[in-house]
C-alpha cells in the first residue's frame, strides 16, 4: 500500500533525470545493468495479478531505454523489440494495457519511428530500435515547415540491432537526437542487422 499503480521494483528506475546517479547508488554501471537485467527477465512480462512492472503500466513505459544511459544501446533495442512483439498486436484491444490519455499508443509510434524521450524535461530522445523501413514527419507551427524523414536499412523482425546510424550524413556517437535537430528537418538513417554491434555509436 505504500505505492500507487507501482511497486519497489518498479519505483527504482523512475529517476529518468539521473540514471547514473542511481547506478551509483547501486554500487556502479555494472550493478545498475544486472539489476535492470533482472527487472525485464524476472519481472516485466509477468502480469500476474499484483505485478505493477508491466508494460502496461505507465511508471515502467521507460525502463527499455535505460541501457543507453549505461552505454549498453543494444540492450535498449533488444528490449524495444521485445516489448513491441509482445505487448501490442492486431486484435480488437491491440495492447496489454489501459490506453490512458493515450500513452500506450504514444509508446508504439514513437518507439516505431526509432526514438523515445526518456526524460521529457530535456529535448533529448533516446534511439531505440525502429521498426519502420521508412517514416516522413511533417515539421510545422510553431516551427519552421520542414519534413524530417527516419529511414532504416533492412530492418525486420530478425534486423532489430542498429548497425550504423547517421543524422543528415554525419555518423551519430550517441544514441540520441535532439529536439532541435528534429524540428529542422533531415534524414535520419540506421542500418540495421541480426547482431548487436557494440561500436554502432563510437566516437569517428
Amino acid at each position: 500500500h505504500d505505492y500507487c499503480e507501482c511497486s519497489a521494483q518498479t519505483s527504482l528506475w523512475c529517476v529518468p533525470h539521473d540514471p547514473l546517479g542511481v547506478a551509483a547508488l547501486l554500487g556502479g554501471p555494472a550493478a545498475y545493468e544486472a539489476k535492470l537485467d533482472d527487472f525485464f527477465q524476472n519481472l516485466f512480462f509477468k502480469p500476474e495479478r499484483g505485478n505493477r512492472s508491466i508494460h502496461g503500466n505507465e511508471p515502467s513505459h521507460h525502463t527499455a531505454y535505460l541501457y543507453n544511459a549505461i552505454g549498453k544501446p543494444w540492450k535498449t533495442q533488444a528490449q524495444v523489440r521485445e516489448i513491441a512483439r509482445r505487448s501490442y498486436s492486431t486484435d480488437k484491444k491491440g495492447f496489454d494495457g489501459n490506453e490512458d490519455c493515450g500513452q500506450m499508443s504514444a509508446w508504439y509510434i514513437l518507439s516505431a519511428l526509432g526514438f523515445y524521450p526518456l526524460n521529457p524535461a530535456t529535448d533529448a530522445y533516446e534511439i531505440g530500435s525502429p521498426l519502420l523501413d521508412k517514416a516522413v514527419l511533417r515539421i510545422g507551427a510553431p516551427y519552421p515547415a520542414a519534413t524530417f524523414t527516419i529511414i532504416a536499412k533492412n530492418q525486420s523482425p530478425e534486423n532489430k540491432y542498429i548497425q550504423s546510424a547517421t543524422l543528415n550524413g554525419k555518423r551519430l556517437t550517441e544514441p540520441r537526437i535532439r529536439q532541435k535537430e528534429i524540428v529542422a528537418g533531415g534524414t535520419l538513417e540506421f542500418v540495421m542487422g541480426p547482431e548487436p554491434n557494440t561500436a554502432a555509436f563510437a566516437a569517428n
